[in-house]
C-alpha cells in the first residue's frame, strides 16, 4: 500500500522564513501562488521578461521578478511552466542562480525523469504534483477542500526535503485530500499514461465518437452533445464523490444494465488493454518523450493542426453555443469549473 499523509502529518512551519518563488503564472502557477499566500507563506513570482502574465500576477498583489532574480531571492523555486519549456529556462535562468541549500520543486516529473534537467547535488529536489488542473486546485482550496497530491523526493541535500515538501503540499491544500508518496519516475509514467489512455485522449475520443455516431444516425447535434458530452461531468462528479457504486446508485437500473452489456463491446477488454500496454511501454522507454521534445523543436506542426481541427469539430461548436445560452453561460472562469 502507498504511504499517505494528511494535514496532521504536515507542518507548515517548515516554510516559515522561507521565500517561495513560483516560476510561471498560468493554471498551476496562479493556484499554487494564491493558495500558498492564503496559507501564510511568503510568495514571489518569476517570469520571463515581457510575459503577459506579469500584469495578472501584479494585479493579484504579487511581486513579480525575472526568473533569474526570483531564483536568487528565493529559498524554494517551484517550476510551473510548460514541460517543454522548462529545460531551456532552467539552463538559462535558474542553474546559474541556484546556490547550495536551496530547494528546486516540480509539479510533474517529466524533466527529471527524462534527464532534461539535472540539478546540482547540493540542493533539495522534490515534487508536489496535484492530481487535478490548476484551476481546480484553486477552486477546491477556496471551498475548504483540496486536490490530492503526490510527493516525491529526488534529492534530500538538507535532510528536510520530505518535511518541506509536505509543508508545501499543505500550503496549497493538498493535505486536505491526501498526499501520496511516490517517485519522480512513477509519477511521470502514470501521469502521462492516465492523460493519454483515459483522462484526455481516451475520454475525448470516446465523447467524439459517441457524438458523431448519433449525428450520423440523424439525431440532432444538440441532443448528441447533451447525451455524450454534457452529462460526462455529472457522471464523473458522482464517481469522484462515491465511486462507481454511487454513480450506479444514482442512475437508472436501465442505464446500469446498459453499462454491463455494452461497455465491453465499445472497449473490447483484451484489445483495449493491449493497446493501453503499448501506450505505457512507449512512455516508459522514452518514445513518447522523444516525440514530444522533437515536436516542440520542429515548430509543433502536428500539435497545432490537431488543436485547430478539434476546435472546428461540431461537438465543440455546438457545445459552445449551448453553454453560451445557459443561465450561467457568462461564467467562463476555469476556477469555477469544479463548483
Amino acid at each position: 500500500m502507498a504511504k499517505m499523509y494528511y494535514e496532521k502529518d504536515c507542518d507548515l512551519s517548515y516554510l516559515d522564513g522561507k521565500k517561495i518563488a513560483i516560476i510561471g503564472y498560468g493554471s498551476q502557477g496562479h493556484a499554487h501562488a494564491l493558495n500558498l499566500r492564503d496559507s501564510g507563506c511568503d510568495v514571489i513570482i518569476g517570469l520571463y521578461e515581457g510575459s503577459k502574465s506579469a500584469k495578472v500576477a501584479e494585479a493579484d498583489g504579487f511581486t513579480v521578478m525575472t526568473t533569474a532574480e526570483a531564483t536568487k531571492a528565493a529559498d524554494i523555486i517551484m517550476i510551473l511552466i510548460n514541460d517543454e519549456k522548462q529545460a531551456a529556462m532552467y539552463k538559462k535562468d535558474i542553474a546559474p542562480n541556484l546556490s547550495a541549500g536551496k530547494a528546486l520543486a516540480f509539479a510533474h516529473g517529466f524533466n527529471i525523469r527524462f534527464k532534461q534537467i539535472v540539478p546540482p547535488a547540493d540542493v533539495d529536489v522534490f515534487m508536489i504534483a496535484p492530481k487535478g488542473p490548476g484551476h481546480t486546485v484553486r477552486s477546491l482550496y477556496v471551498n475548504g477542500k483540496g486536490v490530492p497530491c503526490l510527493i516525491a523526493v529526488e534529492q534530500n541535500a538538507s535532510g528536510n526535503a520530505y518535511k518541506i515538501g509536505l509543508a508545501y503540499a499543505a500550503g496549497i491544500g493538498g493535505s486536505r485530500g491526501g498526499v501520496m508518496e511516490t517517485t519522480f519516475s512513477d509519477e511521470t509514467e502514470t501521469d502521462l499514461f492516465g492523460e493519454q489512455a483515459v483522462l484526455c485522449g481516451g475520454v475525448v475520443e470516446l465523447m467524439k465518437l459517441g457524438f458523431e455516431t448519433l449525428v450520423d444516425a440523424g439525431y440532432e447535434p444538440e441532443n448528441a452533445y447533451f447525451e455524450c458530452i454534457h452529462e460526462m461531468k455529472l457522471i464523473i462528479d458522482l464517481i469522484n464523490k462515491g465511486g462507481v457504486a454511487m454513480m450506479n446508485y444514482s442512475i437508472s437500473d436501465t442505464a446500469e444494465y446498459g453499462e454491463y452489456v455494452s461497455g465491453t463491446r465499445i472497449l473490447p477488454y483484451e484489445e483495449t488493454k493491449a493497446r493501453m500496454k503499448q501506450v505505457l511501454t512507449e512512455i516508459q522507454d522514452g518514445t513518447f518523450a522523444g516525440k514530444w521534445i522533437a515536436e516542440n523543436n520542429n515548430g509543433r506542426c502536428y500539435f497545432n493542426s490537431k488543436r485547430k481541427m478539434l476546435a472546428a469539430h461540431p461537438m465543440e461548436t455546438v457545445g459552445a453555443e449551448l453553454r453560451k445560452n445557459m443561465l450561467w453561460g457568462d461564467d467562463v472562469d476555469p476556477d469555477t469549473a469544479s463548483t
